[in-house]
């Protein structure tokens, strides 16, 4: 069953702005039973270990080990599966990963250092985490690029160790996958998925070591998984459902669209695609379009609930107001299909990637376009940033006073420090003044 009823928006009708506010509406609540779930396998896992481990994985996993042993993959399987893989596909990861490394290059961030007229060094140490979780998600869904981009700037930061788990439902192992983690130079893998794959990188096991971060997409049980270890580890973001906003001038072909729009939907039921145009007859087109080409999809059943349910075809005055509607919105993914991306990039403030022209399909950023396809959601564009080589390193500020700078900024600690009732503060740095002055 592919019917799809779409809804049709304009901005300049009275309750534009309660109508968008609706569609955009996304309950990211947890459930209070997933809640529950979570919080006893963390517990247990952070209080047994690997028999927790084991015995969760059994259950959720239908796996069954004598050890965790059996739950690592070694290089040489890893190498194994590179070598099994067809030709094609080795081939395509390698470009990609080529693309991936040479974008994330250009993120790194160096220490830096100054020194004032007094002679103190100031600047800010920028270093590495030591060690990485990466989860990636397994059973029927095979995510090797998500491998790549969550590995590869970890690399490139100069993270000692990258973990990576992947759930393996019944023993079964994607080839691809593992293929990938050889490419991006994953030091160990283990065959762990769920809650109890989050609490063993978050708290260490006998076997699993303790990270000092977990990236990586996963479904409910894993999201709420990471957002109770956060703070015992980092995490990269709680991830909503996946976002693509296009903005088209009326001038692209409309299949292209409506294909772009699908690859979004084809995600899941709560994912959102959306288009602006201030052609309501190309609107029209790409209706057309959607309808004709959702029964040619083989998740064709998932687009057309997705459009129904949170798609929109909406209608702006000009460009401009499309613009401050994609400002409001602050999309995951913003496709610019117009004949001037650049000039309209240049009134977009909020997106976690940006598109540029009519042949930028979204889906190219998803692989192997090079920036990174972990991207903040649910409109928080609005202040975060995609994945990237800044977030696997970590500055220390650097601060070292000279005989001359101690005894002219403690004078200025001193009356600040006094002025909080801080005494030990105001002595500590009036030890050091000059008592010649």
């Amino acid at each position: 069953m592919t019917d799809i009823s779409i809804t049709r928006l304009s901005a300049s009708e009275a309750g534009f702005d309660d109508a968008l506010n609706r569609l955009l509406a996304w309950d990211d609540s947890v459930d209070h039973q997933v809640n529950e779930s979570v919080r006893h396998i963390l517990g247990e896992v952070k209080l047994r270990g690997d028999a927790a481990v084991m015995e969760f994985t059994a259950k959720f996993d239908q796996l069954e080990v004598a050890s965790m042993a059996e739950l690592e993959m070694s290089q040489a399987r890893l190498e194994q599966a590179l070598e099994r893989i067809p030709a094609d596909q080795r081939d395509a990861l390698e470009a990609a990963a080529d693309r991936i490394r040479d974008y994330h290059q250009r993120q790194r961030q160096d220490s830096w250092q100054y020194e004032d007229a007094d002679g103190t060094v100031l600047g800010q140490k920028v270093t590495p985490l030591d060690r990485v979780g990466i989860y990636v998600p397994g059973g029927k869904a095979a995510y090797p690029s998500s491998v790549l981009m969550n590995a590869l700037p970890a690399k490139v930061a100069g993270v000692a160790e990258i973990i990576m788990v992947v759930p393996t439902p019944a023993g079964v192992v994607n080839d691809m996958v593992l293929a990938a983690a050889a490419i991006a130079g994953v030091d160990r893998v283990f065959t762990l998925g769920g809650a109890q794959a989050v609490g063993a990188l978050a708290y260490g096991t006998e076997t699993v070591p303790a990270v000092d971060k977990i990236v990586g997409p996963g479904n409910i049980f894993v999201a709420t998984a990471k957002r109770e270890v956060f703070g015992t580890v980092g995490i990269d973001m709680i991830a909503g459902p996946s976002e693509i906003l296009v903005i088209c001038d009326g001038q692209t072909d409309p299949d292209w669209i409506a294909m772009d729009l699908f690859s979004q939907a084809e995600h899941d039921e709560q994912a959102q695609s959306i288009l602006l145009s201030p052609d309501a007859a190309f609107l029209d087109a790409v209706e057309a379009s959607i309808r004709k080409l959702v029964v040619t999809m083989e998740r064709g059943e998932i687009i057309a609930r997705s459009l129904t349910d949170r798609g929109a075809l909406i209608q702006v005055k000009d460009l401009d107001e499309a613009a401050e509607v994609s400002n409001r919105i602050a999309p995951e993914h913003l496709e610019l299909s117009v004949a001037d991306p650049q000039a309209l990039a240049e009134k977009i403030r909020h997106a976690g990637a940006i598109f540029l022209g009519r042949y930028t399909a979204e889906a190219l950023g998803d692989y192997c376009a090079g920036p990174n396809h972990v991207l903040p959601t649910s409109g928080t564009a609005r202040f975060s940033s995609p994945l990237g080589v800044y977030d696997f390193q970590k500055r220390s500020s650097l601060i070292g006073f000279s005989a001359a700078g101690a005894d002219r900024m403690g004078r200025v600690a001193s009356v600040l420090a006094r002025g909080e009732g801080l005494t030990a503060h105001a002595r500590s740095a009036e030890y050091r003044l000059d008592q010649d002055q």
